[in-house]
């Protein structure tokens, strides 16, 4: 199924908002549209990209293989925002592996055209520019908290984290579903850990879990944790 930029209120969320009526149309013609399943990868790190992926809907995840070859998750997008641009502009390879979390609808950008724009488009190149460096901003965050937060706080700070940038379903739950393995991996811990600490939440009333899934009941209790008291 092919899906019209013209038409699309994603592109509102990115980048993409900034272009002009004539770019949009040439992006509209040499764009594809891509389905990806649960677990399927979109793309791998080391990957020479051949262009961008704009997300239509559904979740991914954004990981990196640590030197002891576990899987380190740096980031979780949802729909609207834009992947692969920082490999694009930099001529790198990937820098993470990028896999669905759930089935989602993908628009592939080609590579010339996002570079034609980043060199044409002052608004394009500023927003995908700043965009690039709140990915850093936020990487650098990521990396202060592993090293000064115990995993007890960094655990409770993930949680309002996944229900505020995923939200939740019409009964309350955090609408993506994580493995406790996933959940481990964002948080710089061993699975039996996070087992243990959700155990730990739920006894306090802090969360319900059911299943994979996971309601937060008490949001400022939570978020006393993740300040240390």
């Amino acid at each position: 199924m092919s899906f019209s930029c013209r038409q699309c209120v994603i592109r509102d969320l990115n980048a993409l908002n900034s272009i002009n009526a004539e770019e949009l149309e040439e992006i509209n013609r040499n764009k594809k549209s891509l389905q990806f399943k649960k677990g399927d990868t979109i793309f791998s790190e080391g990957a020479a990209l051949k262009g961008i992926y704009c997300l239509r809907n559904g979740k991914c995840k954004l990981s990196k293989l640590t030197p002891n070859g576990k899987e380190q998750i740096v980031r979780f997008l949802k729909k609207g925002e834009i992947v692969g641009h920082r490999s694009v502009i930099s001529n790198s390879v990937a820098h993470l592996t990028v896999t669905a979390l759930e089935d989602m609808e993908v628009c592939f950008i080609p590579k010339d055209e996002v570079l034609e724009l980043f060199k044409k488009n002052a608004d394009f190149s500023f927003t995908l520019t700043k965009s690039i460096c709140d990915d850093l901003d936020e990487a650098n965050s990521n990396l202060a908290n592993m090293a000064q937060k115990t995993v007890k706080e960094r655990l409770a700070e993930a949680l309002l984290f996944f229900e505020n940038i995923f939200g939740v379903d019409n009964e309350g739950f955090i609408s993506v579903t994580l493995t406790r393995e996933e959940i481990a991996n964002a948080i710089g811990t061993a699975t039996e850990s996070t087992i243990r600490l959700l155990s730990e939440f739920k006894k306090e009333g802090f969360i319900l879990l059911k299943g994979k899934r996971i309601k937060v009941l008490e949001k400022e209790r939570l978020q006393h944790l993740t300040e240390g008291y």
